[in-house]
């Protein structure tokens, strides 16, 4: 370690946060959170023992950046968002398989209980990540599990400890019914995609709309959630969005500057149209809030009027989500298509004042397509650096449109088939 970057480690905070190890050429080579980013970070340079692959990650650091956040969960979400973002070799080279995991919900059967596997199954079941730190995630869960009770295994209508304990909803022994647990199992689904703002004030509403009309019950268990939420916030942030410094990403920056725009974009709207041969036309929206995905803010539309034209879908997914004033607006709209695409939805949102741009992959729809911006008023596309810090970020926000679109015509023509 030479001795600019001993003097650059010596500014650690003692702080929880994701550090991101570089290389000469200032590619980003691994990706990793701490719960103290000054005792995590110094680790990777003492003369302790460490096994091959970590002597040769060690060997190709040459600098190191962080972003602080304010808990160990918001480290984990990161951590997870900007793997996922940049891909670094190292990550891929020090973790297996079995450091990625997904809460499991299965919200398919009549008793869902809650579960962690490594393989997402194509069933009914909903999951949640992926995350690269199983233990911070299951603690988390353990705390939330006060809150918004469940089961983590079968139902077998036994009364178990879990039940005297207060851990399980209580249907086996009549506390509450089924629909009653599933509906406090989508708070729970909510709260760990990122939606806590939102659960907070839905539980608040709930609570007087109870109240008001003297069911009393009902009232009694938002209050208690909210309260249990209000306390946990200060234990706990699951949300990988809310409490980021936006200055802190150079990808958002980087947009700024490259758009003309008055301030980073914080919230990043994706869109992408999907269908086969014109059956089960489907349009995703994707949401990134300072540079992360946002999931409990994602929204799929199945498209009315056009089929086959992938244009008129877009115009009609677009139209519809600008009349959603209940959803905030964006701060940047990124499409998956060229110019003829950009022109189309460019007169829709001018009068809203949000800005557009699309991402030209020119028939390339391979995960190494290049990045090429077609930006309002330029002649030709501007293709960005391999790797750069915003390429990264367009690559994931488009890809993720095009996995969420996929998904939900996947499921649509599954469905038309059992018909």
């Amino acid at each position: 370690m030479d001795e600019r970057l001993k003097q650059k480690l010596n500014k650690l905070p003692a702080s929880p946060g994701v550090y991101f190890h570089k290389n000469k050429n200032g590619e980003i080579i691994y990706v990793g959170k701490a719960a103290v980013l000054k005792n995590r970070v110094r680790q990777y340079f003492q003369k302790s023992h460490k096994d091959v692959k970590t002597e040769a990650l060690v060997a190709e650091i040459y600098d190191t950046d962080w972003i602080v956040v304010d808990t160990e969960m918001d480290a984990l979400f990161l951590e997870s968002e900007m793997i996922k973002r940049y891909m670094p070799k190292w990550n891929i080279l020090l973790r297996d398989d079995k450091a990625v995991s997904y809460v499991r919900v299965s919200m398919g059967d009549e008793v869902p209980y809650v579960s962690f596997t490594r393989t997402p199954m194509d069933d009914k079941a909903i999951y949640v990540g992926p995350f690269y730190g199983k233990t911070a995630v299951e603690k988390a869960l353990r705390v939330l599990r006060r809150i918004f009770p469940y089961y983590v295994r079968p139902y077998d209508g036994k009364k178990t400890l879990d039940t005297d304990l207060g851990l399980t909803p209580g249907i086996e022994v009549g506390k509450c019914t089924a629909q009653d647990y599933k509906r406090n199992l989508r708070k729970l689904i909510k709260y760990l995609e990122g939606g806590r703002e939102k659960l907070m004030h839905e539980l608040e509403k709930t609570m007087y709309d109870a109240a008001s009309r003297g069911e009393y019950e009902l009232a009694a268990e938002a209050r208690n959630q909210l309260f249990g939420l209000k306390e946990l916030r200060k234990k706990i942030v699951f949300s990988d969005k809310e409490f980021l410094d936006i200055s802190s990403d150079q990808a958002l920056l980087e947009l700024q500057k490259m758009l003309g725009l008055e301030k980073p974009p914080r919230r990043i709207e994706g869109y992408d149209i999907s269908h086969q041969s014109g059956e089960n036309t489907v349009g995703s929206m994707v949401v990134f809030i300072n540079g992360a995905a946002a999931r409990s803010e994602y929204r799929k539309f199945k498209v009315r009027t056009s089929r086959a034209d992938d244009l008129k879908s877009l115009q009609e997914v677009l139209t519809r989500r600008l009349k959603h004033t209940e959803w905030e607006y964006p701060d940047l709209i990124i499409l998956d298509g060229g110019a003829t695409q950009v022109n189309v939805i460019l007169p829709l949102v001018q009068t809203y004042g949000i800005p557009v741009i699309g991402r030209d992959k020119s028939g390339d729809h391979s995960k190494s397509a290049s990045v090429t911006l077609v930006i309002p008023g330029k002649k030709s596309g501007l293709e960005l650096p391999d790797g750069s810090h915003v390429a990264r970020l367009i690559a994931r926000i488009d890809e993720e449109a095009h996995r969420f679109a996929i998904t939900y015509h996947s499921l649509l023509k599954r469905r038309s088939m059992l018909k």
